[in-house]
């Protein structure tokens, strides 16, 4: 029990550090993510001190993590929430999500005339039942702020999470299928996980006793699993957990974005050309001629079938997450089949339906807007792609075409 409590520990103190600090990614929805690890390392951990009988780093560990465990259900709500609304900040009255979290603070802080508190007693009761069984005072508030106040939070939230799916994810466009799809399953776990924290007070109201050792165990094991399905099928976690990830990046020349001077430059009719960084040669993998050939028709039918190019922030990870193949197989298929880069590939994609659009909708909007209903974050960028595609500029390709 000990080791395999000691593994998961291990590996969400590792996740909640790497989300906390990454750079990259969402801040807000990163440490929210973040704490939400901290908070169930710190149940474990609390569990490993009491099967240990280590009474003094107890007290500390227990009461430091209080606040966290009233904060923990808010962070869970605002995270698919801010997900799902691609928010990247919290907004003021959002911040009244952490007064039980405040509250909590207050509970456990040493004031004047703080109750004697019964250390004896509180790591037996968490060992019989878990930590919503709490029925002795554990701070400044009375006992029932914690077999209270925590299930309530908890249920709450995740109803109001699981509404605000149904009402906004659940009705998206399918393209935003690679991010649905990491929501859905986030939800879906965090819900089974939260459902268990419920299952001690489910069960004392059914006077069926168990013991919280099992409880632990089976909690670490789920964990574990979850851990090796991430190993299985990373590509679910690029981005959202793995944020430091930027596959996108490694087989393809460095995009380089316009600043002011080069933009008017360009709209003036001026190609300005950016060195570009040869793409590092795609890692060699074990698939017949068939199967290349067969990926790279799946590919292509996806393209044209589902418009991903329109999406502006369209990835090689997000067509490979469609495809359920390893990214190192997509771009490699990309490389050596279809015989482009990445960028390249889906910008033929984008200039093709630009060709399609402009003679519709050239009188009502500029080149600029039919570029980016194409799918081109900038006029730069769909400047150099043109001039790659079809050798001259868009003015003088529709010259020509005129004449």
């Amino acid at each position: 029990m000990n080791l395999l409590v000691g593994i998961c520990c291990l590996f969400l103190l590792l996740f909640a550090i790497n989300l906390f600090f990454a750079k990259k990614g969402n801040k807000t929805l990163n440490i929210l993510l973040s704490l939400l690890f901290f908070a169930r390392f710190g149940q474990i951990l609390i569990s490993a001190l009491i099967a240990a009988q280590k009474p003094v780093a107890l007290v500390y560990v227990f009461q430091a993590f209080t606040p966290l465990y009233y904060a923990a259900p808010a962070c869970f709500y605002l995270y698919i929430s801010g997900f799902i609304d691609k928010s990247t900040g919290l907004r003021k009255w959002q911040w009244l999500h952490f007064i039980p979290a405040l509250l909590a603070l207050i509970h456990v802080l040493p004031w004047h005339g703080w109750p004697e508190l019964d250390w004896d007693t509180i790591p037996k009761q968490l060992a019989d039942n878990g930590y919503f069984s709490l029925k002795t005072q554990t701070g400044l508030f009375p006992n029932y702020f914690h077999y209270t106040l925590r299930p309530i939070l908890v249920f709450t939230y995740l109803c109001l999470a699981w509404i605000h799916y149904y009402r906004k994810m659940d009705k998206t466009n399918k393209r935003d299928e690679p991010g649905k799809r990491w929501i859905v399953f986030f939800l879906r776990v965090a819900t089974f996980f939260q459902l268990m924290s419920l299952t001690p007070v489910v069960l004392r109201g059914l006077h069926i006793t168990y013991t919280q050792p099992s409880f632990v165990i089976t909690n670490c094991i789920l964990l574990l699993l979850l851990v090796l399905y991430a190993l299985h099928k990373p590509h679910i976690f690029y981005g959202y957990l793995l944020v430091s990830v930027e596959l996108d990046k490694k087989n393809m020349p460095e995009q380089v974005e316009p600043d002011e001077t080069l933009t008017g430059a360009v709209s003036s009719g001026i190609q300005i050309t950016k060195g570009e960084q040869p793409a590092k040669p795609a890692k060699k993998v074990n698939l017949s001629e068939a199967q290349l050939t067969e990926l790279s028709h799946a590919m292509e039918t996806l393209m044209q079938q589902e418009q991903l190019y329109l999406l502006h922030d369209f990835q090689i990870i997000d067509l490979a997450a469609k495809l359920n193949i390893p990214v190192h197989h997509c771009s490699y298929i990309i490389n050596n089949t279809i015989g482009k880069n990445f960028r390249d590939w889906i910008n033929g994609y984008r200039v093709a339906h630009f060709l399609i659009q402009h003679p519709l909708k050239s009188d009502k909007l500029t080149i600029e807007a039919i570029a980016s209903e194409s799918g081109f974050k900038s006029l730069a960028t769909f400047y150099n792609a043109f001039k790659k595609e079809k050798g001259v500029m868009p003015t003088n390709y529709f010259n020509k075409e005129l004449s």
